[in-house]
């Protein structure tokens, strides 16, 4: 089969020729027909001091079962997440991280809507939205943020805003429904809002929490790091809140199905459209990474074998 990989820091990506994996006990082999590319792996690439197998989010057919494994079966449309080499022909997926694409899916919808959409969930319960508030969204073009601003109306938000790193982004975050788009460059973002939804970190975490209205409350689940000052807090008595995918995904898996369930329900009704920035052959995935890196996307960036 053909794999993704690199041999040092920053890449390049290549194509290499690989032997099928075999599942363990547990495990699934599907056969990948698109494959997600996500921010923290592009980040890992550029700058992870060893080389790491490019894992993530994978959408098939399973072609193989491991021994104790039940609820699947060899045909079916699975997506999940692959801790090992994902971007490739074929992909193993543990069962705990496997479900079921609807049959009015296809393998791009489930790649572009499952993690991100229980990303985007998850960090908006965390804020603990109530009806008729404001919300922020940073990122707000992104593979995440895109569906987030989607579910902050579904959850009740009287008034979503989008902060994107560029202004020719706007139309494409008013067209998800988004009422009003600031760039972060912006001196004043002019919000306030009740709650902020961040995935992005770093510097931003500064005008991010000054967007918030006395009392707000900013979920942060960026993996890009960043420093909140205290005072800063303490003067609208606003709140920070950290949020992780993995550690849902390990502690509460009941939750995590339910969300799933979710989200699907919401995409067969129409009130959730994921969008796809673009679906890249796997050797092409050099350009993959750079339109992520340079933030170019509107939407999911895939890569289709």
């Amino acid at each position: 089969m053909r794999r993704v990989r690199y041999e040092s820091t920053g890449g390049p990506l290549f194509l290499e020729e690989a032997p099928v994996p075999r599942p363990g006990p547990g495990e699934l082999l599907l056969r990948c027909e698109a494959i997600g590319v996500t921010l923290p792996v592009v980040r890992k690439v550029a700058g992870a001091a060893e080389p790491i197998a490019l894992g993530g989010e994978v959408a098939g057919r399973v072609v193989a079962v491991g021994s104790g494994v039940d609820g699947f079966r060899v045909g079916e449309r699975v997506t999940g997440l692959c801790f090992g080499h994902g971007y490739a022909d074929f992909a193993l997926v543990h069962r705990s991280m496997a479900s079921s694409v609807p049959d009015d899916a296809s393998a791009v919808d489930a790649v572009a809507l499952v993690r991100s959409g229980l990303v985007a969930l998850g960090a908006l319960a965390a804020a603990r939205p109530g009806p008729g508030e404001t919300a922020l969204v940073t990122a707000a073009a992104s593979g995440v943020g895109h569906l987030a601003v989607q579910l902050a109306r579904v959850r009740g938000a009287d008034r979503v805003v989008g902060a994107v790193s560029d202004r020719a982004k706007s139309g494409f975050v008013r067209a998800l429904g988004a009422d009003d788009v600031v760039a972060y460059d912006q001196d004043d973002w002019g919000v306030p809002a009740d709650y902020v939804l961040d995935a992005v970190g770093g510097d931003l975490l500064t005008p991010a929490v000054a967007a918030l209205a006395p009392g707000g409350r900013l979920v942060a689940y960026s993996s890009g790091g960043g420093t909140v000052q205290a005072y800063d807090l303490l003067v609208g008595a606003k709140s920070v809140i950290g949020f992780q995918m993995a550690l849902v995904a390990r502690e509460e898996p009941q939750l995590c199905e339910l969300r799933r369930r979710e989200l699907w329900r919401l995409f067969a009704q129409g009130a959730l459209k994921p969008s796809v920035h673009g679906e890249f052959a796997l050797e092409d995935a050099t350009e993959a990474h750079a339109v992520i890196e340079s933030r170019r996307n509107l939407g999911k960036v895939v890569l289709v074998p």
